[in-house]
């Protein structure tokens, strides 16, 4: 038997893409991301977000990884799924948006161990045919604040459901979340179930009915500077999945 140490499983991230008013347009990543993956036993990897043309080479690099982690950052243009375009959006990159979909149809056709994040969460649920409420709390006035209007950290409960796989990940029915997003699911798509919900009943996090699929969206983001030791579990269940998706190559490299 080998006496090397087993891999480390490869993560994707996807990145965002920036476009400055002067200067070249640039791939970004907040460093949490890489760092949380890193410190729960996995190898990450970034994912830039590429053009039309250059989206088979997204299906070389999902072959690669064992998982994927797709970040948060602006809005999904709602007029994709069917919705209105309003003046609380504020519209992430084309070239992003269209990345990502493709990335997101690829990782579900594979099943492909999967934690989304912030407007991650939200593009699954819109993949499995959900709806979004565009800004809170003017679509659901009875809303909470789940953003803090100087941008810092704002912070409330969140109530895991029962019997779920984020209860099994953390193990406990409640915990205490960081909070920086406008939008939220309305609508929950096909195949999907609330995994967690903040006390005012807004969705904060929904995984997949597919008990064999780890397939999770947080709209909290368990990888910022504001979140505890406890949010980033999420971390190792992703990379636990990663190895467990990759045990036959594993078995080979040992």
């Amino acid at each position: 038997m080998s006496s090397r140490a087993t891999p480390r499983p490869l993560i994707g991230i996807a990145t965002d893409y920036y476009t400055p008013k002067s200067g070249t347009a640039h791939a970004r990543v907040n460093t949490g991301y890489f760092d949380s993956v890193l410190a729960a036993g996995g190898l990450p990897i970034l994912i830039p977000p590429m053009r039309k043309e250059h989206f088979p080479e997204l299906d070389t690099v999902l072959d690669m990884v064992a998982g994927v982690v797709l970040v948060g950052g602006l809005d999904l243009d709602p007029r994709r799924y069917g919705q209105n375009l309003t003046s609380a959006v504020q519209l992430m990159s084309s070239r992003r948006e269209d990345s990502d979909r493709y990335l997101l149809s690829k990782i579900v056709e594979k099943r492909k161990p999967l934690l989304a994040i912030g407007v991650g969460m939200q593009l699954l649920n819109v993949h499995f045919g959900g709806s979004l409420l565009l800004h809170l709390p003017t679509d659901n006035p009875k809303a909470m604040r789940h953003f803090d209007l100087s941008g810092g950290p704002n912070r409330h409960l969140a109530i895991l459901e029962p019997k779920t796989t984020l209860e099994e990940i953390y193990g406990t029915t409640e915990l205490r979340v960081n909070s920086a997003h406008h939008q939220a699911i309305d609508k929950l798509g096909r195949r999907l179930r609330v995994a967690a919900k903040a006390p005012d009943g807004v969705i904060e996090a929904i995984e997949t009915t597919d008990d064999s699929w780890f397939c999770l969206g947080t709209q909290w983001h368990p990888e910022a500077e504001s979140a505890s030791a406890l949010d980033r579990l999420i971390f190792d269940g992703l990379v636990q999945a990663a190895i467990r998706w990759s045990e036959p190559a594993y078995a080979e490299a040992a």
